[in-house]
């Protein structure tokens, strides 16, 4: 568990490190697996309308509702090595 963490703090490290912005849908992707990581399921009210991208990030950590918080950790890494290359 220990090892799971330290190594979803390295992958928050790393993703700062990529030199090629990722597309709206990996950026949506890591938002969510991050917050379902580390908050677990989504809380609060969703954004307004006008509030876009609020509501988008939202919606996209509504969908891993159930997801487990170690579940999400081990998608979060992956999906930082993969855009790392």
């Amino acid at each position: 568990m220990a090892d799971l963490k330290a190594e979803f703090a390295k992958a928050q490290k790393d993703v700062k490190t990529l030199t090629k912005r990722p597309g709206n849908e990996d950026l949506l992707a890591l938002y969510s697996l991050f917050k379902q990581g580390s908050e677990g399921d989504a809380s609060g009210s969703r954004p307004g309308m006008l509030d876009m991208v609020g509501r988008a990030k939202f919606d996209a950590w509504t969908k891993l509702k159930g997801t487990s918080q170690d579940d999400a950790m081990k998608q979060y890494i992956a999906k930082v090595k993969k855009l790392l290359g």
